[in-house]
């Protein structure tokens, strides 16, 4: 049986027709696509889940630690600006004379100043109140400069001057002492290095400096070259002062020294006034030097121990010297029973060596605060001085510095080093903000228990006020009354009307130092002038307060015979008074040795405690007011 035979295929143009093939592509194609459908509904609704749980984790998460709401605003009433209100208290009338001339006093003092604008003929120099004889008051010093050797000669002085006190007369004994050596000096100290009893002259110079010994009868021995203090030859030193750093029982010295100078150097510069004219060099423009520290080894001899002893400081950045110095101060600020030393530099920050007892000194002035000024920068800082205030709890520090910068007053608790510029909360900073202040020395002025401050002013241009109308090259001293921490104002500047018109006459001010050269209880005043006369003023208070003045004698074995940096705490109508020995005090100068302790209205004395240099105490009793008493250590 024959199957009947399927039809062929029809072709159309080439292609197969083939209808089964075509409609089996077409449900493979449906199925695909229903799959990507399902896919995608799957995928849309994880992530709608996945949205979902988000949410809810961070809604959840939120309230969990939301932030509590914040409070309403209210608005602060803003307090009124008003001036500080002048305390009501007034300073006491107390006068000062210039008795210069009356008193026999014809120094002048020579610069080398001829027109060629050198530096240091604008420094001036310093001033010293000692007892040279040993007759109980007080001799001056002056330190002079002298002409530039490559100046012809002038009839002008060259030589230091040495002024004998004969019941408050002053007579030039200078001639055949041994101080009448021609030298550029700068500043003195005084001090018995060798503990005989007689006041030892250290001068610094720009040059090799002098160390004089007291030979007694008014003779001095010039023993630089055998004692090795001379310094190096291209040196330029300032201030000077004699301490016990190693608390072996004898003096030690520290020496200051400012700039790297030369003639040649400075000359070269080309330091221009506005308008025209040469002027006198930046210390900006000249490198830093080390100061010196001088060990006594006894017998006249003293060795170089600057660099052991840490006193050497360099600038971090470049290496080089940093000290720039021209005041020098000493106190244990620390309280462990050696004395720190306060460095004041001009252009560069203050130095605040701190001495570890141990005979090694590192810089803490930046940690400590007395670096710089509040704003972190360094100011042109001269004279320095420190006391203690408030009732010897806070220790000040007095910084004279450059025109148009405000003294400085950093004050720190006693036994502690953070300080804090306090010159314008007390008042100080904004009445010596225009003057160029260098020497500073506290005093209690008018014998109230409280240390007042003085400050000499000039400038360092004759021609400055032509260039800047606010300055003048002769300014007048400041004297500044203190009127207790309570009166807001601590520190009130004196005028006319209470000190008189002499203090305040403008002059070119350099060293300031001060003395009871009458033996009448209150303080005298002596300031130096760049190029000029000094000026010598009585202070004729009559106050009617009462005084005390006492002058330590140290055993010179374990204590030096000066008892220098010896402490005297005096109990008097329920105050205590704190001061130290310390004759190094001011811009290139000394003040006299024994200490006047005002009293106010307090007619006895209650109790006087000594805390000698070598750490030992002795307490006097039943010292009258109104009398000097010489006070010797215990054995």
């Amino acid at each position: 049986m024959h199957r009947k035979r399927r039809p062929p295929l029809k072709r159309s143009k080439g292609k197969m027709m083939n209808k089964p093939i075509v409609k089996t592509n077409v449900e493979e194609i449906e199925i695909e696509e229903r799959d990507d459908a399902v896919i995608g509904r799957a995928l849309l609704a994880s992530l709608v889940v996945f949205v979902v749980l988000a949410a809810t984790g961070g809604g959840v998460a939120y309230w969990l630690s939301r932030p509590e709401a914040a409070p309403p605003l209210r608005e602060t009433e803003l307090a009124p600006v008003a001036v500080r209100a002048r305390p009501t208290v007034e300073a006491p009338v107390v006068n000062f004379t210039d008795i210069t001339d009356a008193a026999g006093i014809a120094f002048v003092h020579n610069n080398g100043a001829r027109g060629d604008k050198l530096l240091p003929e604008t420094m001036g120099g310093g001033c010293a109140f000692l007892d040279y004889d040993n007759d109980g008051d007080q001799d001056i010093l002056f330190v002079n400069s002298k002409d530039w050797p490559w100046d012809e000669a002038s009839d002008r002085s060259q030589t230091a001057a040495l002024y004998r006190n004969q019941d408050g007369q002053f007579e030039d004994v200078t001639k055949g002492s041994g101080l009448d050596v021609p030298l550029y000096g700068m500043g003195a100290a005084i001090g018995d290095f060798d503990n005989d009893g007689l006041v030892d002259v250290f001068l610094t110079a720009v040059g090799a400096n002098r160390l004089f010994r007291n030979l007694g009868e008014g003779r001095f021995e010039d023993i630089t070259e055998s004692a090795g203090v001379a310094g190096e030859a291209d040196r330029w030193s300032t201030s000077a002062g004699w301490f016990d750093y190693d608390n072996d029982g004898d003096l030690d010295l520290f020496v200051c020294n400012y700039v790297l100078w030369s003639r040649e150097f400075d000359s070269s510069q080309g330091f221009q006034l506005v308008g025209g004219g040469r002027a006198y060099g930046r210390p900006q423009n000249f490198e830093g030097t080390f100061p010196y520290l001088y060990r006594n080894d006894g017998k006249g001899r003293f060795t170089d121990v600057s660099e052991g002893a840490g006193v050497q400081i360099r600038n971090a950045a470049t290496g080089v010297p940093l000290a720039k110095s021209l005041g020098l101060a000493f106190c244990d600020f620390d309280g462990n029973g050696a004395l720190d030393v306060v460095l004041a530099n001009d252009t560069v920050q203050n130095l605040l060596l701190q001495n570890d007892g141990q005979g090694r000194f590192s810089d803490v002035g930046t940690l400590t605060g007395i670096a710089f000024d509040q704003t972190g920068n360094a100011r042109g800082a001269m004279g320095v001085d420190v006391a203690a205030l408030r009732d010897r709890q806070s220790l000040g520090v007095a910084i004279g510095n450059f025109s148009n910068e405000m003294t400085a007053l950093y004050v720190t608790r006693a036994g502690e080093m953070n300080f804090y510029d306090e010159a314008v909360s007390t008042g100080l900073g904004p009445s010596t903000r225009l003057l160029l202040t260098f020497g500073v020395v506290y005093l209690d002025y008018d014998l109230d228990g409280r240390s007042d401050l003085l400050c000499a002013n000039g400038h360092l241009e004759e021609d400055i006020n032509r260039v800047q109308p606010s300055q003048h090259y002769e300014q007048p001293p400041q004297l500044f009354w203190n009127a207790g921490p309570q009166q807001g104002t601590e520190f009130l500047p004196v005028d006319e009307q209470q000190v008189g018109a002499d203090l305040l006459e403008p002059m070119v001010g350099r060293g300031a130092t001060y003395a009871d050269i009458d033996n009448d209880g209150d303080l005298d005043i002596l300031l130096t002038a760049s190029g000029r006369r000094p000026r010598l003023l009585r202070n004729d208070q009559q106050l009617q307060h009462h005084w005390l003045r006492l002058q330590l004698v140290g055993n010179g074995e374990s204590c030096n015979r000066d008892a220098i940096g010896s402490w005297v705490e005096v109990t008097a109508g329920g105050q205590v008074q704190r001061k130290q020995v310390m004759p190094t005090r001011s811009y290139l100068s000394q003040v006299e040795l024994p200490l006047t302790f005002g009293l106010d209205d307090a007619d006895a004395v209650e109790k006087v405690t000594v805390t000698w240099s070598d750490g030992s105490q002795q307490e006097l009793q039943d010292l009258q007011v109104d009398q000097t008493h010489v006070v010797r250590q215990a054995p």
